[in-house]
């Protein structure tokens, strides 16, 4: 693509150069594509009073990177009503499981993984348990994004991963969270 280091005068000539502009606008949007993301957030890890995250924030700092095309939150059975609710209306989708959480999230990832339409996988927690994850996303092809909060946000994790978001919690009364 030339890049004029001129510019002509005259009407019909402008109305000319303002035509190509906008075609060069179209075909590099159509060249910078969002990338697909699908989003795992391990909910009795990350969705906790203490933390104060907010669902809406995490898709924010995702939509920096790409387009949020799939997004699941893993809750575990003594997950409140309010939180499931609140998932709910962010548009997420709500998976409860009896018992351990951890076993879920790794289906639900790897499933994302294998997955041709996803580019980017997003793993919200801050559990180490979940790098050989990481590894098995790099090794297919696939970027990886790892979102987490401090305290306990594994170093490991944050070095494995392609993106790393740091979340801050927000302080204060905090509905529908995690005990």
């Amino acid at each position: 693509m030339k890049r004029r280091l001129f510019k002509i005068f005259g009407k019909e000539i402008e109305k000319e150069e303002k035509k190509v502009e906008k075609e060069e606008t179209r075909k590099k949007e159509k060249v910078e594509k969002k990338k697909s993301i699908g989003l795992i957030i391990d909910g009795p890890n990350i969705l906790r009073k203490e933390f104060g995250l907010h669902l809406e924030d995490i898709k924010a700092a995702l939509e920096k990177i790409g387009k949020l095309r799939v997004a699941k939150v893993v809750l575990n059975q003594y997950a409140p009503q309010g939180l499931i609710e609140a998932i709910v209306n962010q548009g997420f989708e709500p998976i409860i499981v009896a018992g351990d959480t951890d076993v879920r999230v790794a289906i639900e990832a790897m499933e994302l993984i294998y997955n041709s339409d996803m580019e980017v996988i997003a793993l919200a927690t801050r559990d180490a348990d979940f790098l050989p994850i990481i590894s098995e996303a790099k090794r297919v092809g696939k970027e990886m994004v790892i979102i987490g909060v401090d305290p306990g946000f594994s170093i490991a994790l944050q070095n494995a991963a392609d993106y790393v978001i740091k979340m801050e919690g927000k302080k204060g009364k905090q509905e529908g969270y995690e005990d």
